[in-house]
């Protein structure tokens, strides 16, 4: 019961966490108001406990799903670290297209990974240590490479959809860098969960 409840206040500091790093996002592609964005702080949180919550109820048929559903918290995030990060550049630089938004995609994304490390290690894929047992980070060094991968699949999906396919449905620069983000997300995310599961946090 207490790694249970454990879990859920995790979830919940998780949950405003993104709040807190998904701002600089809604402010850049223009959604929603203060009103709406402080709501957030209370309707995120109780989402990711639902889903935590739902997770582990279907985890007595599908054992993975607690896990997934942990990892999916832990990557909206990650989400919200880096989709934050690269808006708030994007404002400071006026940068929307380009190849000069390679660059500045990578801040955001590192810091989204290193952040992504420390969560799926001790709490996504972890797992009881003995008495005395110490934490070992011998697998860095495969994390860090299954990031700077991830780090060329989502920077060049970026850089292509910004730089060399026009804005789909009147989108401005703005937003349209926010699909691109997106849909680099997705691809990275799916590489990210298998590379973390069979490479880097493998029992």
């Amino acid at each position: 019961m207490e790694n249970k409840n454990k879990d859920y206040k995790i979830a919940i500091i998780a949950g405003i966490v993104t709040v807190l790093f998904a701002w600089p996002s809604l402010k850049n592609i223009q959604v929603g108001g203060l009103y709406l964005r402080l709501s957030l702080f209370v309707v995120v949180p109780v989402l990711w406990v639902f889903g935590l919550w739902l997770g582990k109820t279907l985890s007595r048929w599908l054992a993975f799903l607690e896990q997934f559903a942990k990892f999916v918290v832990v990557g909206f995030l990650n989400t919200a670290i880096d989709f934050g990060v690269l808006n708030l550049l994007s404002i400071l630089t006026g940068l929307t297209s380009g190849f000069l938004i390679g660059g500045v995609n990578v801040p955001g994304f590192t810091l989204a990974a290193v952040n992504s490390y420390f969560w799926n290690k001790f709490w996504v894929f972890s797992h009881k240590r003995l008495p005395g047992e110490k934490v070992q980070y011998n697998d860095f060094f495969t994390f860090a490479l299954v990031v700077i991968i991830g780090i060329f699949i989502n920077g060049g999906i970026v850089i292509l959809l910004t730089t060399y396919v026009n804005p789909l449905f009147d989108l401005n620069p703005e937003r349209w860098l926010n699909v691109a983000k997106a849909s680099a997300t997705v691809l990275s995310l799916i590489w990210n969960f298998a590379g973390f599961k069979f490479l880097v946090f493998k029992k």
